[in-house]
């Protein structure tokens, strides 16, 4: 694994963010380690998903839409709507039992689950070396992608990106959750998702499913903790970008 890594300059966030990113014109890919440079390009590579504006798809009843370049958010229920306007997280519901959550940690969390591994080229990432996991007798190398201080509103998460070291496809990815609490440093005990379904979409690899995966006393990784995966179905990236209005309260 490549010695020397870059920390980007420009804040950003991932899972439990407001984020209000803007990927950069231009692709340099000097600015990124070697071994997550061969992830990206194992997936389709960065180019073709820095020339898409618009992202959507479905989760169970959820509906999403993400604007890739500011990321704002819709997701569309038939019992609610929330959002995420460029300033603001929002929610409507048709009562007030229809979501049971925290709108501003959830309105981007599968969003930034779905676009594995390509979020995690965005700007404002430390990237260093982990030590690789081994599940049932095979290895995977690591990659650990932490935030600098105060960068979004949980820049103390790690996540730990995990591929399989012939092919460079992603296969696990293990987090740290701190935004509920913000004076917590990160935690130790990471959950983990398993990454081995994969669809292509506009020439890039995006997941068909994921599964959360449970340990044992150990730390080993043991089995599934739900049989029943997350599945994503009606993706569509398109270079072109829906008006913004879409993102707004309504």
């Amino acid at each position: 694994m490549q010695k020397h890594y870059l920390v980007l300059i420009t804040s950003i966030l991932l899972c439990a963010c407001n984020g209000n990113t803007e990927k950069a014109s231009e692709t340099n890919m000097d600015i990124y380690p070697q071994d997550f440079t061969e992830v990206l390009k194992a997936h389709g590579g960065l180019d073709k998903w820095k020339k898409a504006k618009t992202l959507s798809f479905k989760k169970d009843k959820e509906t999403y839409t993400i604007d890739l370049n500011s990321r704002k958010a819709l997701i569309k229920t038939p019992k609610y709507s929330l959002g995420y306007d460029g300033k603001t997280a929002w929610l409507k519901e048709k009562d007030t039992a229809a979501f049971k959550g925290n709108v501003d940690f959830y309105h981007n969390l599968f969003f930034y689950f779905f676009a594995m591994p390509f979020v995690l080229a965005d700007s404002g990432i430390v990237y260093s070396e982990t030590q690789p996991i081994t599940v049932e007798g095979k290895t995977y190398p690591g990659i650990k992608i932490a935030y600098q201080d105060g960068v979004g509103a949980s820049s103390k998460d790690n996540y730990y990106l995990y591929y399989n070291a012939k092919t460079h496809k992603m296969e696990w990815l293990a987090y740290t959750v701190t935004y509920f609490d913000q004076k917590e440093k990160g935690k130790e005990q990471a959950n983990i998702i398993k990454y081995s379904d994969w669809q292509a979409i506009g020439g890039v690899k995006l997941p068909k499913t994921i599964i959360w995966y449970a340990k044992d006393s150990l730390g080993n990784i043991v089995a599934p903790k739900d049989p029943k995966p997350v599945t994503f179905s009606k993706v569509s990236l398109s270079a072109v970008p829906v008006n913004p209005s879409i993102f707004n309260k309504k």
